[in-house]
């Protein structure tokens, strides 16, 4: 076998809660040479939600370019989140502040200890009244089921996502979601999917629980995802008043197989409008594995 078509690929736990479980992510250091046609491939060999690409950028710190097994993606929070975390644990990072060039502009990057945080834009709120009895059928809910004076909306801090305000953990748990139609909604609105949350936390030490679905990317369900949890602790400063700055968002108890993730939020906020976000967490190397390219 061709050395130059052997990839190593490290696999990285994202926003992990007290370096357990977290969600998976594949990421490839180095990876000027490979072309998009390996990139996929490379992704769909290691079968994770995503993989980063880490390659070198003319403008920012470093280029990250994002895949799942199906597609390329704008930004992925939980792949972003794993590889500034393990470039700062390799000692390639100084300072507290780094950023990441995506095909769809530059972020900001903020280091704190192994903790990676990544900048998301100011929030945009789209109705889906339109849309709510679909999506309530496609996870199984009625109307009863929501918080109540709350509704179904689609928020956008540079990815979209249907936040969804559900009355209990118990109601969370239990859903049914329709990954069929859930994947047909989640393409109609351009939104990645869908993110289920109640405030009634499943520990102490977070202000939401949450479940994420999106079929439409690969993904039936996904054990943490830092680019909905921006939207999500926008949702709750602004649509559920919640006078707060800095959201700890639970993800993956409900999972068949639990992977328990924490994901932090931090918002700034002036004069009362929330004008960008942070979101981060913490990333742990799980295995080191090696996939061949085709070309």
């Amino acid at each position: 076998m061709d050395p130059s078509k052997l990839i190593t690929v490290q696999i990285i736990n994202a926003f992990v809660a007290n370096n357990k479980g977290g969600n998976p992510a594949g990421v490839v250091l180095n990876a000027d040479h490979l072309s998009i046609k390996n990139k996929l491939e490379i992704a769909q060999k290691v079968g994770l939600s995503e993989t980063a690409f880490v390659s070198s950028s003319k403008t920012e710190a470093f280029k990250l370019d994002f895949f799942t097994p199906t597609k390329q993606i704008a930004h992925c929070g939980h792949a972003t989140v794993a590889t500034f975390s393990y470039l700062k644990q390799l000692g390639l990072l100084q300072g507290t502040q780094s950023s990441k060039e995506t095909i769809d502009g530059s972020r900001k990057i903020k280091i704190i200890g192994e903790n990676a945080f990544m900048e998301q834009l100011a929030p945009k709120y789209s109705s889906l009244e339109k849309h709510e009895a679909a999506i309530l059928k496609s996870i199984g809910l009625t109307r009863s089921d929501l918080l109540p004076n709350s509704s179904i909306q689609l928020v956008n801090t540079g990815n979209s996502f249907i936040i969804i305000p559900i009355k209990t953990t118990k109601l969370l748990k239990n859903l049914k979601p329709n990954l069929g139609l859930i994947k047909k909604i989640s393409i109609e609105l351009e939104a990645i999917g869908y993110y289920a949350f109640t405030p009634t936390a499943s520990d102490l030490n977070s202000d939401a629980s949450t479940r994420m679905f999106a079929p439409s990317y690969g993904i039936s369900e996904e054990a943490a995802t830092g680019m909905a949890a921006g939207p999500l602790a926008s949702y709750l400063h602004d649509v559920m008043a919640i006078d707060k700055k800095i959201f700890r968002i639970a993800q993956g108890n409900f999972m068949e197989v639990p992977s328990p993730s924490l994901i932090i939020v931090d918002l700034n906020i002036e004069k009362g409008k929330i004008t960008r976000l942070m979101a981060g967490g913490k990333g742990i190397v799980k295995e080191e594995i090696i996939v061949s390219i085709s070309n």
